[in-house]
């Protein structure tokens, strides 16, 4: 992203909670909505360097952040996390639901452990995130939840059970809790990256990117910037008649 000051404002007002923002995907998203105007409540599980990176990178822009760490997993964590960040920045009326987990491994040698933690992290959080601020986007009547979902839980992929089943549970939930909160305002919308340019896929070999990219209509893989931008026009004024949707953002690899 550009560090020179932005000067977006589409989001002017508004104030962000991007839950698992400290790097990749989420600290994109995290600096692209702090672009456009809004305050941007970084969130991270363990890596409170790296959130400071992200949350110094949005300063410099001249815009406003904060990292706040809590396990999303948790839902007194998270109840907690954001009563904190709301007297500090605001009742948030922006949630991503970003913070995920990949702990890959072969049906039979999958653990109830992994299962249940994947679970926990990747579609648990969004159920415990929405609900802690659905009150305050109801009282306010306006408010978008964007949940990051995966293509791999439109397609499910060998060795990904816990991860495909949890990335397709977000579908439900993402759809009941739009029509349950339609009529106050409120957009809910999933958001499903397909293969991305980031730290969990720097480690492919030739042969694996090769056979990556023979999926692609595209022909490459997606930046961070394509899912950055994506959230903030489901975040922005011209979204406003757009909810219960799954936006595939993958080069055609699902269609």
């Amino acid at each position: 992203m550009s560090s020179s000051p932005a000067t977006g404002t589409i989001l002017s007002g508004q104030v962000a909670l991007v839950t698992g923002g400290s790097r990749g995907i989420g600290a994109a998203i995290s600096k692209a909505l702090a672009e456009q105007g809004a305050k941007v409540a970084v969130n991270f599980a363990s890596n409170a360097e790296k959130a400071k990176e992200v949350v110094d990178a949005i300063r410099s822009g001249d815009r406003e952040a904060e990292a706040y760490g809590f396990d999303v997993s948790d839902e007194a964590q998270v109840a907690e996390g954001i009563k904190k960040i709301t007297q500090e920045l605001g009742a948030p009326s922006i949630l991503v639901n970003n913070a995920g987990i990949a702990d890959d491994g072969l049906l039979v040698r999958t653990s109830a452990d992994a299962w249940q933690k994947t679970i926990d992290v990747n579609l648990s959080s969004c159920f415990y995130c929405s609900k802690a601020v659905a009150k305050g986007m109801m009282k306010a009547r306006a408010g978008r939840i964007i949940n990051m979902s995966s293509v791999i839980g439109e397609t499910g992929n060998g060795g990904q059970a816990a991860y495909a089943a949890s990335k397709a549970g977000i579908f439900g939930l993402t759809k009941s809790l739009a029509k349950e909160l339609g009529s106050r305002g409120i957009t809910v919308n999933a958001v499903t990256p397909g293969y991305i340019d980031t730290e969990m896929t720097a480690y492919f070999n030739d042969e694996q990117r090769a056979a990556m990219l023979g999926q692609i209509p595209l022909g490459r893989l997606g930046a961070v910037e394509d899912i950055a931008q994506t959230v903030v026009f489901l975040s922005s004024p011209g979204a406003s008649y757009i909810t219960g949707q799954v936006l595939g953002v993958n080069g055609g690899m699902y269609m």
